[in-house]
Order: C-alpha cells, then sequence, then structure tokens
C-alpha cells in the first residue's frame, strides 16, 4: 500500500505562457485563472509489481504453413506441426495446446508414443525431440541431434521404444526412445541394396514393420527401391527395384501384400509370395487416350491401404490427376471397393491421416474417418457414410477465412450478450455435416472457476466482422456480420474505388463497440464508417447516407481583409432535421460547386433492404474525393450512445456526427480546432476559401459576446482562424451555401482558412493503423522532430497533424467550469490534447429535435508524441467509464400502456466524491509519455517517460486485481505496467520484439490483465500480465493425457499363430540393445538434456513413457537384486560346504589322538 498526497496550488499553470515556457505541465494557454484552493489527493494505491507476471496462455486458429499431421488413436489426439517449429495438440473443445521447439526449426515429422503420453517430433535441423504430454504445458524431455546426417522419415513401431530413424544418405538407425541414445544397430544403405546396384538409391522415404513380423522392416527408397530387411540375421529378404520414384507404402494388414504409390500417378501392388514385379499396376485417374498410351499423372504422394470387416478395403490416397486439367482444385480420392470418389479441395493438401478403429497393424484396420490437413484448414471426412460427409469442426479454424485486418478484445462482457449473439448466429450456420460426433475428442477440460464473459471482434479484409466467445480460454464462433451489404457491388472500373483499393475495397481497419448499448461502429479503408444498431427482429429500413468533405485544399488567395471583422460562427437557419439520404453522384455528374470529383469511394445501397435479426446498418458516412485526391483514410473513432454521437478523424481534420439526427454538427481542419489556444507559431498565410458546402452552420456557443472575446486574444487571429468552422444540422453537400438569418439578422459567414494538399500521413498513428504501410521509422522521425522538442518555434506549412484519438465524456472544459458537462477530449499526432465542450438537450422528444451545440475548443494540454489513449478516474483512483444509453430494440413492437424511452446511465466525476469535491483526473498516454491532469485545474499532477529508444504502439488503462493501472506495449517488444495515478513503473518484461506490422495493428489491452495480438496470419496468441492469471492458468488449461487401458490385442487363433510366423516372441532389446549391438558412434548424433527435465527417473511420475519406463526399471531392478540375492545364496552354500570339508577333515586328524597329544 502506498499512499500519495500532492499539494496543488496551481500558480504554475495560471501564467498566459504556461505552455510554451514548461511543455511538461498542461494548461489551457493564454487562458488566466484564479489559483484554486489548495487541496490534497489521497489515493490508496493497491497494486504492486508482484501482481504481476507475463505469461502466454493459450492460441487459437489454424497453425500456420502446417507440416506434419499425427494422431494417438487410443488416446484420440491429434498433433500438427508447423514450419516455424510449432506444435499444436487438439483434443475435445477446451483441449488446445500450443508448443514451440525453441530452435524455430521446421517440424518434419510426428509420432506419439500411442498411449504413453509422449510425443517425438523430428525437425528440419535434424533434431529428434521428446515431448511429455503428461503435463498441461508439454516439456522437452531429451533432444538428440544428428550431425553427419539429415533425418528423412521416422517410424515408432506400436508399443516399441525403438525409434527407426532413416536419413537422406539412405542409412536408417535406431534411437531409444527412454534414454535417447542412439543403438550400435544400423542399417546401411549398401548392405540393404546389392552389391551389383551401381547407382544409391537415395533416401529413405518410408519405414514400417510387417504386420505378420516385427522382426522385418520394410525400407522404401526414394528411387523405387524396397527392401524387407530381416533384423534378427541382419540381411535382406527380398529387394524390389522398380522403375518410378516412390512417395509412400501401405500394408495389408494380414502383412502378405503391400501397396506403393509413384511419381508418374500410378499405384502399385506387390505380394510378398513373387517381389519380382507388382501383381497389380493402376492409373486411378489415367485414361488411355485415342493413341493408346496413357495420359501423363501428378504423382500420388501418399496412399493409405486400410481393410474392413464387412466390405472392401479403402484406398485413399491424395494427388495423381492427369496433368491436362489445369486449374483443377486439389483432391482427395477415397476408393471402396468399384467406388471411386474424389473429393476437391480449397486448398492444397499437406497430409492425410485415416483414423482407425485398433491400433494394431496386424488386425482389421476398420477405417471411420480420414484427417485431411490442408495449407489453410484442417478437414475431418466421415468414411462410414457412402456421400462421405465432413464432421462440423469444433474448433476456431477459420479465424483468417478472410485477411484479419484488425482486432478487439471486450472481457467483463454483460452476461447475457453472449447468448443473445449465438442465438442469432445459429440462424445462418451451415448444413450438411455428419451428424457424427468429433471424433478428435481426448484429454479432459472442465470450466473453471476463474471465467467471466469475453468477447474478441475480429475486422477482416473483405469487409465481415466476426464476433467470438472467448470465455475461459476457449474461442468460439458467434456471429458474424458483413459490412459489404450495405453497398452496391462495386463494378469493374466503375468509379474511384478501383483505383483506390482494388482487392479490398471494404477492408474493416477499426471496429468501435458499446457492449451495454450494442452500438456498433465500423471503418473501413474507403474511408467510410457504418453505424450498426442491434435488433432481435428482422426489419425493412433504408440506409441513411451522408458525405463529408475533410479535406485540406488551396484555393484563390483572398484578402485577409475581406472578412477580418466578421464573426467566426454563425447559427443555424433551422433546427429541424435535414433530409437524410444523400446519393452520390455519379462519376460524370457536377456538383453544384461544378467539382465532378465530390464522390464518396463506394455507393450505399438507396433502397429499402430487408435485414435479418442482428446488427443492422443504420447510417453510412463517407468522406469525398477532393479535386482528384481521394480521402485520406480515417484514424481515429469514438462513439458514445448516451450523446448519440460519432466522431471521427484523419490527418485533415476532425468531424462530429449527432447519429440520432443523422446530421453533421463539425466538419473542421486539425489547425482550425484551436482557435486562440494553438500552442504552435505557425508560419502565417493567407486565408483560402473552403470549398465546404456551408449549408447552415451550428451555433458554437450561445453567448456571441464570450466568443468574440475569446478571439480578441489572439495575436494572430488575422491569420488564423479563431475557432471551428462548423457545418451542420444539414449533410454537407446540400447544396448552394446560403446566409442563414438569426434573431440578430443577417450574418456574414466566415469560412476557414484552407490549407495547401499535404502528402502522404507522416503520424505514427496514421502509419500503425493504415494497413499500407511504408517508410515508417523514417516518417516518425520527420513528425517527432517538429514536435518533441521545446525549441520548436515554428511548425512548417507541409505539417500533417493528424487526429490520432478520440474520447467522449463528462468533464470540464475549462478552468472555470463549475460543473462537468459532455466534452470531445481530441489528440493529435503532434502531442497536443483539445477538449471541446458539447450542450446536448436531455429531454428524449427535445433531444430529437434541438441541436446539438459544439463550443469553442477549451483546455490545450501537451505530451511528447502522438497521443494513444484518454481514460478517466474519479479523485480516489477509481475507473469512471463514459456514459451509456441502456441498450432498447429498435424494431421490438410497442406498448402503448410503457412508452419507450432513453434510459442513460452516467457516471458524473463529482457523483462518488463528497470527500474530495468536484473534479476528476485524465489520464494521457502518448507514445512516449504518460502524465495525469487534475480537472478542471489542468494541473499535470504525475509525468512518466515511458521510453526514450522507442515509442508506444498501443496503450490502455485496465482493470487488473480489483484496482486500475496502465497498460504499454512498445515497438521493441517490451510489454509495461503504470500504476495509476502516480505512474509508478510495476512491470517492464521484454516479451515480443516487433518484427511486422500485423503485430501493431492488431494488439490490445482488456480488463483482467488479458492481451492479444494476431501470432500469424491465421493464428490469435492470447496473453495475461497479471499474476493471479498465471496462478491459475494451470486449472484454466485441459489435460492433454487422461489414463486409458490399452485394447488387448485379438487372439490371432491356433493355426494363425503356428503358421504365421513367431511375431510375438521378437525381442528388440535382445538387438538393438548395448550388450548386443555396442555403442553408436559419438560424433554421429548429440544426446541433449531436456529442459523440462527428467533427472533421471525424478520426472517420470509426471512424464515420458510413464509408468512403462518406471514398472521397466522397477522390474529390472528387482530382478537384480534377486540376482544377488542368489549370488549370495550361491555363496553361502559354498562357504557352508567347504567349512563342513574342514571340519570332517579335521575330524578325522584328531579322531584317533589321546587327550594328552593335544
Amino acid at each position: 500500500m502506498k499512499k500519495f498526497r500532492k499539494v496543488l496550488d496551481g500558480l504554475t499553470t495560471s501564467s498566459p505562457g504556461g505552455t510554451m515556457g514548461s511543455p511538461s505541465c498542461g494548461s489551457a494557454a493564454g487562458t488566466p485563472t484564479a489559483a484554486p484552493t489548495p487541496r490534497e489527493i489521497d489515493v490508496q494505491e493497491t497494486l504492486v509489481s508482484e501482481n504481476f507476471q507475463l505469461c502466454k496462455t493459450v492460441r487459437h486458429g489454424f497453425p500456420y504453413q502446417p507440416t506434419a499431421l499425427a494422431f494417438d488413436p487410443v488416446q484420440k489426439i491429434l498433433a500438427i506441426g508447423s514450419r516455424s517449429g510449432g506444435v499444436r495438440i487438439l483434443g475435445r473443445p477446451g483441449v488446445d495446446c500450443f508448443c514451440q521447439h525453441e530452435s524455430g526449426a521446421a517440424v518434419l515429422q510426428l509420432q506419439f508414443l500411442i498411449n504413453e503420453g509422449a510425443l517425438v517430433t523430428a525437425c528440419a535441423d535434424d533434431t529428434l525431440h521428446l515431448w511429455n504430454l503428461r503435463q498441461r504445458r508439454p516439456a522437452v524431455l531429451h533432444s538428440l541431434k544428428f550431425n553427419r546426417e539429415r533425418i528423412t522419415f521416422c517410424h515408432l513401431p506400436f508399443q516399441s521404444k525403438w525409434l527407426y530413424v532413416g536419413t537422406e544418405r539412405g542409412n536408417t538407425h535406431i534411437v531409444n526412445i527412454e534414454s535417447f541414445i542412439l543403438s550400435g544397430y544400423v542399417i546401411m544403405w549398401n548392405k540393404a541394396i546389392e552389391l551389383s546396384t551401381k547407382t544409391h538409391p537415395g533416401p529413405v522415404v518410408h519405414l514400417s514393420d510387417s504386420p505378420k513380423d516385427e522382426g522385418k522392416l520394410l525400407i522404401g527408397f526414394e528411387s523405387g527401391t524396397v527392401v524387407q530387411w530381416d533384423l534378427r540375421v541382419k540381411k535382406a529378404d527380398f529387394r524390389i527395384y522398380y522403375d518410378e520414384a516412390i512417395h509412400s507404402v501401405g500394408w495389408h494388414h494380414e502383412g502378405k501384400q503391400f501397396m506403393c504409390s509413384h511419381s508418374d500417378g500410378s499405384l502399385t501392388m506387390w505380394n510378398l509370395r513373387n517381389t519380382t514385379k507388382p501383381f497389380q499396376v493402376t492409373f486411378p485417374h489415367g485414361k488411355i487416350q485415342k493413341d493408346g498410351r496413357k495420359e501423363s499423372c501428378k504423382p500420388i504422394l501418399k496412399v493409405e491401404y486400410k481393410t474392413c470387416r464387412n466390405s472392401e478395403p479403402f484406398i485413399i490416397f491424395s494427388g495423381g490427376l492427369s496433368y491436362d486439367k489445369a486449374g483443377r482444385r486439389p483432391t482427395l480420392t477415397i476408393m471402396h471397393g468399384k467406388a471411386i470418389t474424389v473429393l476437391e479441395m480449397d486448398y492444397p493438401i499437406v497430409e492425410f491421416m485415416a483414423l482407425c478403429e485398433t491400433p494394431y497393424n496386424n488386425e482389421v484396420q476398420e477405417p471411420y474417418a480420414v484427417v485431411v490437413l490442408l495449407e489453410k484448414d484442417l478437414i475431418v471426412v466421415d468414411l462410414t457414410q457412402s456421400n462421405f460427409p465432413v464432421f462440423e469442426n469444433p474448433y476456431p479454424m477459420d479465424i483468417h477465412e478472410s485477411p484479419v485486418t484488425c482486432t478487439a478484445y471486450f472481457a467483463e462482457c454483460p452476461p447475457d450478450i453472449i447468448p443473445i449473439l449465438y442465438s442469432i448466429g445459429a440462424k445462418h450456420k451451415k448444413t450438411g455435416y455428419s451428424q457424427k460426433e468429433w471424433p478428435i475428442a481426448g484429454g479432459t477440460w472442465t470450466l473453471g472457476s476463474h471465467t467471466y464473459p469475453e468477447i474478441i471482434i475480429t475486422g477482416h479484409a473483405d469487409g465481415s466482422i466476426k464476433f467470438w466467445d472467448a470465455s475461459a480460454i476457449t474461442l468460439q464462433m458467434l456471429y458474424k456480420l458483413k459490412t459489404s451489404k450495405a453497398f452496391e457491388k462495386p463494378k469493374q472500373g466503375e468509379g474511384r474505388a478501383a483505383e483506390l483499393v482494388e482487392e479490398d475495397p471494404f477492408a474493416v481497419q477499426m471496429v468501435s463497440w458499446c457492449p451495454q448499448s450494442r452500438i456498433f461502429c465500423v471503418v473501413g479503408i474507403s474511408a467510410h464508417i457504418i453505424l450498426y444498431r442491434f435488433s432481435k427482429y428482422d426489419a425493412n429500413t433504408q440506409i441513411v447516407s451522408l458525405e463529408v468533405r475533410l479535406q485540406c485544399e488551396s484555393e484563390d488567395v483572398i484578402s485577409p481583409s475581406e472578412n477580418e471583422n466578421n464573426p467566426c460562427f454563425t447559427e443555424s437557419g433551422s433546427h429541424s432535421p435535414q433530409p437524410h439520404q444523400q446519393h452520390p453522384p455519379s462519376p460524370g455528374s457536377r456538383t453544384p460547386e461544378g467539382n465532378k470529383d465530390s464522390i464518396p469511394c463506394l455507393k450505399v445501397k438507396d433502397r429499402m433492404v430487408r435485414v435479418p435479426p442482428g446488427y443492422q446498418a443504420e447510417l453510412v458516412i463517407q468522406l469525398l474525393w477532393v479535386d482528384g485526391e481521394p480521402p485520406q483514410q480515417i484514424t481515429s473513432l469514438d462513439v458514445n450512445s448516451a450523446y448519440g454521437l460519432l466522431a471521427f478523424g484523419n490527418c485533415n481534420g476532425l468531424a462530429v456526427v449527432d447519429y440520432m439526427q443523422k446530421t453533421i454538427l463539425l466538419c473542421v481542419s486539425t489547425l482550425d480546432l484551436y482557435g486562440a489556444a494553438d500552442p504552435y507559431q505557425r508560419l502565417t498565410r493567407s486565408p483560402r476559401r473552403n470549398r465546404q458546402s456551408t449549408s447552415g452552420l451550428t451555433e458554437l456557443s450561445d453567448n456571441q459576446q464570450s466568443i468574440d472575446m475569446e478571439r480578441s486574444k489572439s495575436p494572430t487571429s488575422d491569420h488564423v482562424n479563431g475557432h471551428c468552422t462548423s457545418p451542420t444540422s444539414q449533410p454537407c453537400s446540400a447544396g448552394k451555401p446560403r446566409v442563414p438569418m438569426g434573431p440578430e439578422g443577417p450574418r456574414l459567414t466566415r469560412r476557414g482558412p484552407g490549407r495547401p494538399p499535404f502528402r502522404k500521413a507522416q503520424s505514427a498513428a496514421c502509419m500503425e493503423i493504415s494497413l499500407p504501410v511504408s517508410h515508417t521509422e523514417e516518417s516518425r522521425e520527420n513528425s517527432f522532430s517538429r514536435s518533441r522538442s521545446s525549441s520548436v518555434s515554428s511548425i512548417d506549412r507541409d505539417t500533417k497533424e493528424a487526429i490520432t484519438t478520440l474520447q467522449f465524456g463528462e468533464s470540464y472544459g475549462r478552468k472555470n467550469d463549475a460543473v462537468p458537462t459532455p466534452c470531445l477530449w481530441v489528440g493529435t499526432s503532434l502531442g497536443v490534447v483539445l477538449l471541446i465542450p458539447m450542450s446536448i438537450p436531455t429531454d428524449q422528444e427535445e433531444r430529437m429535435e434541438e441541436p446539438v451545440t459544439i463550443g469553442p475548443s477549451g483546455a490545450v494540454l501537451m505530451l511528447k508524441g502522438s497521443i494513444l489513449r484518454f481514460s478517466f478516474l474519479d479523485c480516489m483512483g477509481a475507473l469512471l467509464q463514459s456514459p451509456y444509453e441502456v441498450w432498447r430494440d429498435p424494431n421490438a413492437p410497442e406498448d402503448p400502456d410503457r412508452p419507450r424511452k432513453r434510459k442513460l446511465v452516467h457516471f458524473s466525476p463529482s457523483s462518488s466524491q463528497d470527500t474530495c469535491g468536484d473534479g476528476h483526473l485524465a489520464v494521457v498516454c502518448s507514445e512516449r509519455q504518460a502524465k495525469v491532469f487534475l480537472m478542471p485545474s489542468q494541473s499535470c499532477l504525475f509525468v512518466h517517460n515511458i521510453t526514450e529508444s522507442s515509442f508506444v504502439l498501443r496503450a490502455d488503462v485496465v482493470s487488473v486485481s480489483n484496482s486500475v493501472c496502465l497498460a504499454c506495449f512498445c515497438a521493441n517488444g517490451h510489454v509495461m505496467t503504470l500504476s495509476l495515478p502516480s505512474l509508478r513503473p510495476l512491470m517492464d518484461i521484454n516479451y515480443l520484439p516487433l518484427t511486422d506490422m500485423r503485430i501493431a495493428r492488431t494488439f490490445c489491452f482488456t480488463n483482467g490483465g488479458q492481451a492479444l495480438y494476431l501470432s500469424s496470419p491465421t493464428e490469435i496468441q492470447r496473453i495475461t500480465y497479471s499474476q493471479e492469471m498465471c496462478d491459475n492458468l494451470q486449472e484454466m488449461l485441459g489435460e492433454l493425457f487422461t489414463p486409458i487401458e490399452t485394447p488387448e490385442a485379438q487372439n490371432r487363433g491356433f493355426l494363425k499363430g503356428f503358421f504365421g510366423g513367431n511375431a510375438n516372441t521378437f525381442d528388440r532389446e535382445e538387438l538393438f540393445g548395448e550388450a548386443a549391438a555396442g555403442k553408436a558412434s559419438r560424433s554421429l548424433a548429440q544426446h541433449i538434456p531436456g529442459q523440462g527435465g527428467m533427472e533421471g527417473m525424478k520426472v517420470a511420475a509426471s512424464g515420458v513413457v510413464g509408468d512403462l519406463a518406471r514398472a521397466r526399471i522397477a522390474l529390472d531392478e528387482r530382478g537384480q537384486r534377486l540376482g544377488e540375492l542368489e549370488e549370495r545364496t550361491a555363496l553361502m552354500m559354498t562357504s557352508a560346504e567347504t567349512f563342513s570339508k574342514h571340519a570332517h577333515e579335521l575330524m578325522l586328524k584328531c579322531k584317533d589322538k589321546k587327550w594328552y597329544q593335544f
């Protein structure tokens, strides 16, 4: 516990030059106020560094760039290896584990130790690893690094502790799984083939033991050579030489015949009685051409030959299509008797595997499903039904269905939101799946006690939005929304959309969601915003379209004297809502201003449309093209349901929209926002005409005199517009400008000064949010160099000042405000914070008719770097939420007895503070700095320089352990937390270096000490920085291993056992053990003990080959002790016999002696 006391006298902030003279303190420049009464801020901070620890929790999505597949038929768990060295292990829903090889080498092959809770991985750096799966977070127990040979294939027979390893040189080595040491037994390639063979057979591509006799090992070489090696007598039983390269081999369960797949698209069947030639050669997809020749086919990369009790065997293979069918999709072919079924896949097949009832290879296999691992999907096909339906995948494998472009993470959501989204989304689910249960059902998982409703939202390149239930570290699809449905389909070459973004005009850049009011906003790459309301009923609706001209532009120079003395505001001519719909003119038409380019990028549907239950588009806002220049992408957005307002900005300026009245309240360049309070001395220039249509400007203040007084304080008011121009309670392009009539008669309209066209956005926030990113570092330095030095005295006219963050909330717009009012906090890329006070009618009827009044810019605060985040605390340090409207269904039937009224929830800063009076704390975080201000005095209480060498990418005020802190993610990979309000560093961990902009674009924090980011284009990684969450993580994760009795082998019968060979008497230990085979060369492979460690057998209880290994060692020790006892017994018997003999001899010697002779 730490107590902070700070006496606030406000003297440092009262001088007009306070901001320029002391950049670390925030003040309203040039606004002298009386010093506030001294008082104490007494905040009990409960968070300490022990509350924080960083660790990964769970990874969702499809493994990126998969390479290998394995299945444990007893435990029923699946493993997928990837090119980056990751291994994903999946069981029943909730059982989902991610492991990563430290080397990052690609996984070539996976082999389960069936029903023993262990997994062997073979990696591209020629290392074998043994993973212990008997703990919730698997760890490597042993590694074996091959130094002189490259691993190409591995095979581990069921219930064997000896792993066969084939290499690129054609040799086969044998590894003991328990000790992870090489046996001295090696099958050299030159011994396996005939001496007369002139060429090397190539790498080993297949290893398998004969189902008939475990002492016979079938070795397949790439060149087409197949050898059956007798492990006992160390020689080949037979050798097959075939002209075509071999890709895979599959046995019949009786062990009398096997099938090979080849590079020419053929399948060959071989009988062990006659191995001189195949008894059957088929080209499943090769037809005979007119000239009698077979058409050439692609290689069959893998074949599986599985037998059934009551039907013909299954022959399943991938590839083999003829070359002439260009553009055909990858296929999996299932041959069952005479029926041939070809399943077309959306992506190339990486690997497939038939799932069978028995783990024994010498029993009837009875395949019931086939798992198909594609490059970007995982499919399981039901083989028990003739039409081969697929199973419905319970894992979230389709996150990347369209590339993810943004993410949002919401913890502690209202409990009713997840069921209602699920019920709406369930109506649109696909049908036609297999009715059987998902076959990968291993492991155990229970809903932990530390769960609360969590939702993850992903935005995608095709304009779709997906809501995911992320509660209890699982991920389940709830609801999908297609934002493109609000627009007409763009025709090829029509309009400017094709020029701006040819492929993805609807790509989502950011989302804003209020779970309480269920208002949802989407920002798209075509400079458009869509506002959605949620309804449980379908409806006929027409989408309202607003067009905003938010563009800095140059025009003919006019003399400053024309408008020198005119007021900089007007009152709106009419408070009644104007016509809502704005249809974009066609590209060839002219607007009233004669500019044919005043068009949006997309065309909104201008007709009544039937919308289903769920999120329904109500309003679309689009930025317009100006003079052939596309609109700049939107960089910031905030929406507030209690106020009924939506604000957005880009590198040109700011706009505020009243979405209840469907009117534009404010549309102004960033520079014009400052008015008299501009902290920078900008280069003066002549005001220019703004092409913005100004048909009726809303009034900025009810008091004319106060605005004139404010204007008179600025020495440069002739050159820089004193206050924001504000079009209007009417859509922007509604016609010709008109002079509105106020109660005092006609007034002239002063237009804000235009600004010349600029280069692409240079702000860090712009670069970070927009999808096409380039020259980031250089651009950052360009913008920082102008804003972060206290000696900066002027700003070059080409400097873009983007609106980087916006926040509505109850606050104090000016120092002398006595009560909080609705305010809009605006943060810019030059580190400036502006407060814009607003007056909003409170009565429901007045709210729909009376206009919202926006006052001139109030306070100006300064920080180093681009502003990233605002948040508000009361004077006790508790988080203040923004006010919101309680959700009500807009399409619900009207009840005459209970008229529908808006129910607003306000969190006023003064409501909970009887002890310390009015006021609240404002937390402002930029790319370099964090500051805490006391409002309304605007005194800077605390400041912390977060980083000097890097910059903050994401920052948020989050709740952790019943308190709040500021969480930051920096570009150098550091994740930091700071206490509030004192900004004490609590945690600073170098976690994740920024390797690409995908991480920067998708990293986000949420309450409960959690965060997420896109670790690859297909996977979401969730992390926690809360010690409490780390402690409870073991309880939340699923168990991969469950104790299951190994199924007993079928009784083979007397005749089969008598004539079928002596498979059961084969003892690998005798052949491969050190006593018989000796030690392998030390230079061949190096043993590396695992980090997850099994030092001796201490950790065997939680790991490797577990009970089996312990039991074997116990048996060995018992046998050794019995042997020692037997030896001691024999020694005692010998000793007893010797003693008896000596005693007898002594007796005979002394028999005849007299007593006196002794």
